[in-house]
């Protein structure tokens, strides 16, 4: 497929009777099994991929009520891992394009996903988690893990992405602020937040340079992060957080064999980078494994 180049990603853009569309894909909710378009489809379980004039056509099965970030796991599974799509970018606009399908309006679809999700979370704690990074019970313990380990009763989340974890902190009365890269994804989190009951603090930010004061909260987040950058920039995150954190730096990276293409991960992250980046601190730190690899800096000592 040719490549365009596209706007960024507006996840509360407007669509057309119910169809997501921009310039890499067009995506659409059907009922009963997805149809083959002619002899350049390709068809599983829950999709129906057919390129036309230049762009990616999906139709899906999912009712709404499956809607959740677990979709991140079977778009790899049925998509992505067989090499029926590739890219990040596409991955994501696949991604936005289903969600925003399951409402006319777009923060009515948001907020199912969003509901959808955290339930699910919430269910698969009660159940002891799960493994399998890219699963809300894959991730469910990480989360847990990350609050049996905060210092204080503030805290700043880096590379949020959706925001799940902040959402859950600032619901336990944590002052919370949520920081992402992705103006679209922090505007969404900004707007969906409200309608869940919570509220936070949200920042436009390169985890690397953000415009916050030194020892803005009690603890700063890196969470399944440095995993999407290459090793020169994760460092300056890292030295980032140290800046920022009045008393804890918790990172906290997925162990993989190779980098998952689809979700933007660039790099491996071993136990021995975790040890580096602990050192590069000159501050005392720990390293340990709970569903992936953890690096914990104490700050406090800085101040």
């Amino acid at each position: 497929m040719s490549r365009t180049v596209a706007a960024p990603i507006d996840p509360l853009g407007p669509t057309r009777a119910g169809t997501y569309e921009d310039a890499f894909v067009v995506v659409d909710a059907v009922h009963g099994p997805p149809r083959r378009r002619g002899l350049r489809s390709v068809r599983t379980e829950h999709f129906a991929l057919t390129p036309v004039d230049g762009r990616l056509h999906v139709a899906h099965t999912l009712p709404p009520d499956a809607v959740d970030d677990d979709l991140a796991g079977l778009l790899e599974r049925e998509l992505f891992g067989p090499g029926w799509v590739r890219g990040p970018e596409l991955f994501e606009r696949i991604f936005t394009g289903i969600v925003r399908s399951t409402a006319p309006e777009a923060l009515d679809s948001w907020e199912l996903f969003y509901r959808n999700t955290l339930r699910r979370a919430a269910l698969a704690r009660e159940e002891g988690g799960g493994s399998g990074h890219g699963s809300i019970a894959g991730y469910a313990p990480v989360h847990d893990h990350v609050l049996s380990l905060l210092e204080g009763r503030s805290v700043l989340e880096l590379g949020c992405c959706f925001g799940f974890l902040s959402l859950q902190l600032a619901a336990s009365g944590r002052r919370t602020t949520a920081s992402d890269v992705s103006p679209g994804t922090v505007r969404l989190l900004g707007e969906v937040a409200p309608r869940l009951g919570v509220s936070l603090g949200t920042v436009v930010a390169d985890a690397a340079r953000v415009p916050l004061e030194d020892d803005h909260a009690d603890d700063v987040l890196v969470v399944h992060l440095l995993e999407h950058l290459d090793p020169e920039h994760g460092s300056r995150v890292v030295a980032e957080s140290v800046r920022l954190a009045r008393r804890r730096v918790v990172v906290a990276v997925p162990f993989e064999d190779e980098p998952t293409e689809a979700y933007g991960h660039v790099r491996t992250v071993t136990t021995a980078d975790l040890v580096a980046w602990g050192r590069a601190t000159g501050l005392p730190f720990d390293v340990h494994e709970h569903h992936g690899g953890w690096l914990v800096v104490d700050t406090a000592g800085l101040r």
